[in-house]
């Protein structure tokens, strides 16, 4: 089966200011599908509406992350916050049933460097349980997603181990890793026997080059070309989400994919 790649709206088409034209911009470049991160500063409507017209699916957004520029990243793991975390994830429900997209990413939410609560790791898994439960009639499936803490050094989930560790604990099938190979590589390496490891929890996979995150194909330290043979030999059959900014133009920057012997 070939591999299946999808825009990520919110890193490339920069060319366009707004996130409601990059639908038509990744379809007319030969997309069927595409991912985003935060829309939620867009009327439903229009994102909606921009979607639908563009012919494309949707199929992951990461959920609602509060205020950014306040130190917001999420909420799923910060004690006295269930309340804002059930909003948050409301509205990201929201979108994603107007989008028909059938994933989202629940952002794990930072944690003070100063003051440690003791029952984090209760309240995330008690939040995660509880929206399989709200949602578990919506056909939706929730992604969680470690991130390197060289970005995001306040982040609560840093580890794949500490990830699959929830996985197994919750063990749901609506609870699913989404394997950033970015993130995998700076956070632990060992590319080939983690991503054996690794691949029976996915629902979904992202990639980007290190250390900068522009397209597989640039200089770094990852031989994307073996990765995604590794992928297909394993059998991976779920969406590759293009969660890269590409040097360049975005257009220029998809020549890697027929370079590698891929098409959209």
């Amino acid at each position: 089966m070939p591999l299946k790649f999808a825009a990520n709206i919110s890193t490339m088409f920069e060319e366009y200011d707004s996130l409601v034209d990059r639908y038509q911009a990744a379809k007319d470049a030969g997309f069927s599908a595409v991912e985003s991160q935060f829309l939620y500063s867009y009327p439903l409507e229009d994102i909606s509406a921009a979607r639908s017209k563009a012919g494309v699916s949707q199929i992951l957004i990461n959920s609602a992350p509060g205020n950014i520029g306040t130190g917001d990243f999420g909420f799923a793991s910060k004690p006295h916050y269930e309340a804002e975390f059930l909003s948050s994830l409301d509205l990201s429900v929201k979108y994603a049933k107007a989008l028909n997209c059938k994933m989202i990413h629940v952002l794990a939410g930072n944690q003070s460097k100063y003051i440690k609560d003791s029952n984090v790791e209760e309240v995330y898994v008690e939040n995660l349980k509880k929206i399989l439960d709200l949602y578990s009639q919506e056909g939706i499936t929730f992604l969680i997603e470690p991130i390197t803490p060289i970005l995001k050094p306040d982040y609560f989930l840093i580890s794949f181990d500490q990830a699959v560790s929830y996985i197994n604990k919750i063990n749901s099938p609506l609870l699913k890793l989404q394997l950033d190979i970015f993130h995998l590589q700076m956070i632990s390496g060992n590319l080939t026997n983690n991503i054996k490891e690794l691949l029976q929890y996915v629902g979904h996979i992202q990639v980007s080059q290190v250390p900068n995150r522009d397209e597989p194909s640039a200089s770094g330290e990852i031989n994307y070309q073996y990765v995604f043979s590794l992928l297909k030999q394993l059998g991976y059959d779920g969406w590759i989400g293009l969660e890269y900014t590409p040097k360049e133009t975005t257009l220029n920057g998809l020549k890697w994919i027929e370079e590698y012997g891929y098409k959209l």
